[in-house]
Formats: structure tokens, C-alpha cells, sequence
């Protein structure tokens, strides 16, 4: 499955945001074969489970040009690189703490010619500043993850919805929401039609969650 399923939900990429999308593949193949950053599974399905996946977050919030979005326990560069292609003038930051994987993220970054992202060998809780939204692909429980991320949030908003936390998870979230009044989901399969988001959604957080 090529960077056109990509292309046919979001139509108005330019030529050069076309080609960095296909660019991916042969950056990501070749760096997995060193470091095993996508599942061997995965790999072959890359622009369906990783691709587009990410840019899920993209159909419920575009980024204004100058904002800032952190990416934590970005893993092999999901959701901040597919992003950050489709946000060029939105600055993405990606943090990991396993560092052979920010090593492939870095080389991807640079492959793409990508000018808006850099990548942290860290955790985010030694990460200084704040950002306008962060956004997650699965990385933890959302009580967990809202307390690595405290105090990582602005104030101001610059978008019209309120900075917070958009999180790409799936299967049943009754439980892991629980304490979450104010949780508003998205489901991918409104705006995805593969079997593959069926159970996907993004979980947005409000502000300065606690």
C-alpha cells in the first residue's frame, strides 16, 4: 500500500509534501533493516498503520504556522513526522527515551529535508518549555500520560479549539477516561474507511489537564 491512500484523503498537498510522503518508505525500509524501529509487519503496510494513522490527528485539528507541538514517545517518528509534513510552517518538537530510535528519527528528519522538527533523546519530564497542543500515539494509560506531561501546556491559545492533548489510541476507553469529564473522542472510522480504524480514535484533553 503506497503514499497514494494518503493522497486520496488529503488532495491539496503540494508536489513537494507529495514526494517527501513518498520518500518515507524507502527511508523507513532502509533504516529498519539496521534498527528495528516498525514492526516487521508493519513495515509493509507503513503509509496505512503509521501514515495515515498519524494524520488522523491532522482531520480533527490543523496547526497554525508559527505554533508548537510536542510529539512524546515519538518511537520512529509517529505522529510528529507525517505532521510535521503536513503542518510545514508548525514547529514539532519529538521526544523518545530509547535512543536508537530518535538515531532513525534524526536520519528520517534529514532524508526529508525537514525543517521544522527536532528530535530529543530524553524524557519529556527533563524537556524544558511548552507547546500549544502535544499529541501521542499510545505510548501509556491517559491518567499516566497526562502526569508526564503536566505543566508542558501554554496558557494562551492560538487556535480557536483550546491547547491540550490529542491522543491516538483505540479499543474500549470507558475505563481509561473515567476521570476525564470533559474527554471529547473522534473516531477514525468517520473520516477513514479502511477496516484498520474501525477501532481507532483521538482522545482530545482540554487545557491544563491535571
Amino acid at each position: 500500500m503506497k503514499a497514494d491512500i494518503v493522497f486520496n484523503y488529503f488532495t491539496e498537498l503540494t508536489g513537494a509534501q507529495q514526494k517527501q510522503f513518498e520518500k518515507m518508505e524507502l527511508l523507513y525500509k532502509d533504516w529498519n533493516q539496521k534498527i528495528n524501529v516498525v514492526s516487521r509487519k508493519d513495515i509493509d503496510e507503513l503509509y496505512l498503520r503509521h501514515v495515515l494513522h498519524s494524520l488522523g490527528i491532522a482531520k480533527i485539528q490543523s496547526f497554525k504556522p508559527g505554533s508548537e507541538i510536542l510529539d512524546v514517545g515519538t518511537g520512529g517518528g509517529f505522529p510528529g513526522i507525517p505532521l510535521a509534513i503536513m503542518f510545514p510552517q508548525t514547529q514539532f518538537t519529538l521526544v523518545d527515551a530509547i535512543g536508537k530510535k530518535i538515531r532513525v528519527v534524526n536520519e528520517v528528519i534529514e532524508g526529508l529535508g525537514l525543517d521544522n522538527v527536532v528530535a530529543h533523546h530524553s524524557r519529556v519530564e527533563e524537556l524544558p518549555g511548552k507547546f500549544d497542543f502535544i499529541v501521542s500515539r499510545a505510548v501509556a494509560a491517559m491518567p499516566t500520560f497526562v502526569h508526564w506531561t503536566k505543566g508542558k501546556i501554554k496558557k494562551k491559545s492560538v487556535h480557536q479549539r483550546k491547547n491540550g492533548i490529542l491522543y491516538l489510541k483505540g479499543g474500549d476507553l470507558t475505563e481509561e477516561l473515567a476521570g476525564y469529564s470533559s474527554a471529547e473522542i473522534y473516531h477514525l472510522s468517520e473520516y477513514f474507511s479502511e477496516p484498520f480504524f474501525d477501532t481507532k480514535k483521538v482522545v482530545y484533553l482540554k487545557g491544563r489537564v491535571t
